[in-house]
């Protein structure tokens, strides 16, 4: 038998897949955290779409240097590769997505990748794209690449 796959207009449109409850509460934590603990030095930005190279992606969440950002001037897409970007696995995604996705960005100059798992409470941060480190709800998060460092329970609360 085979196996249809329907795909929403949402994910028609967007060109990723859907996001869920979980998701987006995971998204929202993490944006909060990071613009509460790193405003100073980064500026944080969610569904950001970026067009590096022969390459366009839309990162769930992707940290840029702290710079003036201005009202009268907006930016559909960014062509400078971000420091961090942050995959969320949605329900419809696989981890080799994101993985893949993953070693891409690092293609694309990106310095940090996280791909974070919401049903398991883990973030896995890639400092290259074959090297990384898994962090569960009890640790803390240390990204030393980026110097930032933070508790999971404050994101999977």
């Amino acid at each position: 038998m085979e196996k249809i796959n329907i795909v929403s207009k949402y994910e028609q449109e967007r060109g990723k897949p859907m996001p869920s409850k979980l998701h987006s509460k995971t998204q929202s934590r993490l944006i909060y955290l990071l613009e509460a603990k790193y405003a100073q030095s980064y500026e944080a930005f969610s569904e950001l779409s970026l067009s590096l190279e022969d390459w366009d992606s839309v990162p769930d969440i992707c940290l840029y240097d702290k710079s003036a950002i201005s009202l009268l001037e907006d930016e559909v897409e960014m062509t400078k590769p971000p420091l961090l970007t942050i995959e969320i696995l949605s329900p419809s995604q696989s981890l080799n997505e994101l993985v893949g996705k993953a070693r891409k960005y690092f293609e694309k100059g990106v310095r940090s990748c996280w791909v974070v798992i919401p049903i398991l409470k883990n973030i896995y941060v890639f400092s290259s794209a074959e090297a990384y480190e898994i962090f569960k709800q009890e640790e803390t998060l240390h990204d030393s690449k980026m110097e930032i460092e933070f508790s999971l329970s404050e994101v999977f609360i």
